[in-house]
């Protein structure tokens, strides 16, 4: 069978193939292959081609003992890892002689195998230090403390402060999973935006007045409806505004505004803007395209203090797509943060 033949047939393969000879030399290969080893392979012997070792010993195996193998391929494309689960096959028919190595392109599920050992870890990482405090207070106040009722008064403030920051992350938690298991689920009802800012602003008022900030609002064009879910654009609202009191500055404001316009570019279409700055200390810009990164703290240790679970951002941003809508964040160090959640009108 010719080359242009062989070569047609692997083209029918929808990931990088290549056909090895019984001479040990690359004897057809599809397009997709250009992407891994270059446009010209067919002719070069396989070492120089597949320069992996696990590879290399998998296609000599196949070659030998005519048995499937199977291995994984790392490369790096534009600056960005690959891994490929590498099936060897070998083929003995009138179309051909030699081993059909497939690379198949499993990046994303090694992404996501990471992402979940990650989140693993930052859990347990979070919930450790609460629960080593507990364990710790709980063994003084059987020990030593017993009868020590000033210290057992201490002791049990400070307990319950570490039980409440386990039950914000859990809660938090809950939270992330349920919208991010509603991610494909579009929104039905109708909210006014307008009405949504003002009782956001009433229930953080005392927050806010503890923290001596006021929460100002404005709003170009009145009420503005859009289709989606208040409670959980109320979520959206709330992160946004306790956060931005939380690492503001006292005696200054928090702004809220509402805005319409008949063309926004980054919905190519009509559509309404929510923005909540802060006139705080800002944010380095370095920071800025981690902070939606579930667990990602700018100040880890004040963000503990303020009872921030590293996750609010998180599910502002998967609350905020579900609604088809965009997020950006925009800050200047010395003169506070804003936070633009743009939606569709329709």
């Amino acid at each position: 069978m010719t080359e242009a033949s062989l070569t047609a047939l692997l083209t029918a393969i929808p990931m990088p193939a290549l056909l090895v000879g019984r001479g040990e030399r690359v004897i057809a290969a599809n397009a997709l292959t250009a992407g891994l080893f270059g446009p010209s392979v067919t002719g070069r012997h396989f070492i120089t081609v597949m320069r992996q070792p696990t590879v290399l010993d998998a296609v000599e195996h196949c070659l030998a003992d005519h048995q499937v193998h199977k291995t994984q391929y790392h490369a790096t494309r534009r600056g960005q890892e690959q891994n490929f689960e590498v099936t060897c096959s070998y083929v003995d028919s009138p179309l051909g002689q030699g081993v059909v190595v497939v690379f198949h392109d499993i990046t994303q599920l090694t992404q996501a195998e990471q992402m979940r050992r990650d989140f693993v870890a930052n859990v347990s990482h979070e919930l450790r230090t609460p629960l080593t405090a507990l364990i710790g207070f709980i063994e003084t106040l059987r020990g030593p403390a017993r009868d020590d009722a000033g210290a057992r008064e201490r002791f049990l403030g400070i307990m319950a402060n570490e039980a409440e920051r386990m039950e914000r992350l859990v809660k938090d938690l809950l939270s992330l999973s349920q919208v991010e298991g509603e991610a494909r689920v579009r929104p039905t009802e109708r909210v006014g935006l307008l009405g949504l800012m003002e009782s956001v602003r009433n229930a953080l008022a005392p927050l806010a007045r503890d923290a001596e900030v006021e929460i100002r609002i404005s709003a170009e064009a009145g009420e503005v409806v859009v289709q989606g879910d208040p409670d959980q654009l109320r979520q959206v609202l709330t992160n946004l505004v306790e956060n931005a009191i939380k690492y503001g500055r006292s005696g200054k404001f928090v702004d809220m505004n509402l805005s319409a316009e008949a063309e926004m570019p980054e919905l190519q279409g009509q559509g309404v803007s929510v923005t909540v700055r802060d006139h705080g200390p800002g944010i380095d810009e370095i920071h800025i395209p981690r902070l939606t990164e579930r667990f990602y703290r700018v100040d880890s240790h004040r963000s503990r203090e303020m009872g921030g679970t590293g996750l609010g951002l998180a599910i502002v941003k998967h609350i905020v797509n579900r609604h088809r809508g965009r997020m950006r964040i925009s800050s200047t160090l010395g003169e506070g943060t804003a936070i633009r959640i743009v939606l569709p009108l329709h």
